[in-house]
This record gives structure tokens, sequence and C-alpha cells, in this order.
């Protein structure tokens, strides 16, 4: 059977550990293209569209996390990926969180949390989780984007990082935006999650990030057993296009660890 969802393969690479690599919302998997570009020569890199967005099938409605992590598990079985890095940007590093929980250390080797928090949804970002699918169903996503397009990137951003993330969401579908936030809101606390991880992990912020400041990946830090944290300079919420090199950098790091151990 053909995968749900749409997704870019560089093949396989025996010699070291595939890599998964989540986008956030409401972005694509061209979010990942620098890294794509940077290690797809060297290691298998599955880099999938989530449900409702991309190219992939839109499901209305609400869609939870755990349905997004079930999509990637059945991905990885359509692959045969046996075993894999996890990495994940934004709400994708609470998908790859949902992954952890579903995959176990058995499959999941080592785990990326990029911009990301693991706490529960409180009463209040729910109400406003709940009221901005509203309006991306009344509006659409080009209004949202261009208020939120400056906060995604820090001050000097390339401009054609701006055109990239710009493009990106108001290309994506209002209905399957829409789902993911209902379904967000409803996650259950993480943190719990993480404090039982036992493979390697790192935790990756952008220094001006005010969607998850660095306080969020502190603590993510210091609740994971086995963790490494990179804070990178001049960037928000989206250092991998940002400061794709320094952000490469720390994941070349962490992935010759991984590679080492298995």
């Amino acid at each position: 059977m053909a995968p749900f969802l749409a997704y870019d393969d560089s093949g396989p690479h025996p010699a070291r550990v595939p890599l998964l690599l989540i986008h956030g919302h409401p972005f694509d998997r061209t979010l990942w293209d620098p890294q794509r570009a940077a290690f797809a020569a060297s290691r298998r890199v599955v880099v999938p569209d989530l449900r409702g967005y991309g190219a992939s099938p839109v499901t209305p409605g609400l869609v939870p996390l755990a349905r997004f992590a079930a999509d990637l598990e059945d991905l990885l079985d359509a692959l045969d990926v046996r075993t894999c890095v996890v990495a994940g940007l934004s709400m994708g590093g609470q998908i790859a969180m949902e992954c952890w929980t579903r995959l176990g250390a058995d499959r999941v080797r080592g785990l990326v949390l990029a911009d990301t928090f693991p706490a529960p949804e409180t009463p209040e970002g729910v109400r406003a989780r709940n009221a901005m699918a509203d309006r991306l169903l009344r509006e659409g996503m080009r209004g949202y984007a261009d208020e939120v397009l400056e906060k995604m990137v820090a001050p000097g951003a390339a401009p054609e990082v701006k055109t990239h993330i710009h493009r990106m969401m108001t290309r994506t579908d209002p209905e399957g935006a829409a789902a993911a936030l209902r379904g967000r809101a409803e996650r259950p606390d993480y943190r719990t999650v993480l404090a039982k991880v036992t493979v390697p992990a790192l935790v990756v912020v952008g220094a001006d990030d005010a969607y998850t400041p660095v306080s969020d990946a502190e603590e993510m830090h210091a609740l994971l057993p086995d963790a490494a944290l990179r804070v990178i300079g001049a960037a928000a919420h989206l250092p991998n296009l940002e400061r794709p090199r320094e952000f490469n950098r720390a994941l070349a790091e962490f992935l010759a660890r991984v590679d080492e151990a298995a």
C-alpha cells in the first residue's frame, strides 16, 4: 500500500542511522530544505508533509498529535525504516515527543527537539487555538501569515528566508491548519514523557524565539536524562532556516554521537 503522506526520501545509507524530520505549523516539508541538502547525501533522510499540510491529504475537524505520530509510524513501516533519529520543530517537536511514547527506544535512537515545549495547553491557550482555527476557516491563511511573519524570524533575517516562510504559510490548507490547531489544544503533558527518555536528545532553540523562548528549552533540557542544549544566536522560531550553518553543525555533532552508539 502506498504511504498516506507525501514525503521525500533520500534512500538507504546503511552505515548511518536514518533521520526523520517533522515540520511545524503552518508549514510543510520544505521547512527542512537546508537540512535535507546537508545530510541526504550521507544518510537516509525522510521528510514528510504532515496530514493536512503540503501535498498530504487534509482531514477536516480535529487531528490530535497522536494521529500525526501514527501517520509517521505508518510511513516508516512502509519505507522499511526500522530505526531512526526523530527530529521535530515547534508542533513537530511535540509530535516527536508523541513518537517517542508510541515507538520507544526500539525504533527511536535519538530525539531532536527544536523550538518547542512539553507543557499542556492552558485554558486560555485552548480558547486561543480554537479561536484561531475558526478564523483560519473563515478568512484563510494570508492575513495570519502577514501578521506572524516578523515574529517567526529574528531581526535581519534574509529576505529569501522570509519569502520561503510566508509562502509555506499561505499555501497551507486552512482546513488542515485548523484541524491541527484543535488537536494541539488537547495535547497531553509531555514533561513526564521527557523524564523517561532513554536515548540521547538534542534541544535546540533560537536565542530570540518569542513563541518558545530559551527558558522552555532549558526546562526540556533539565527534564531529559541525556541531552545537549544548543542556543542559536541571531535566530528566532525557525533557526534551521535562519541560521542553517549553525543549526546543521549542532545536528551533525549529535548525529555523529548517535551513529557511534549504534
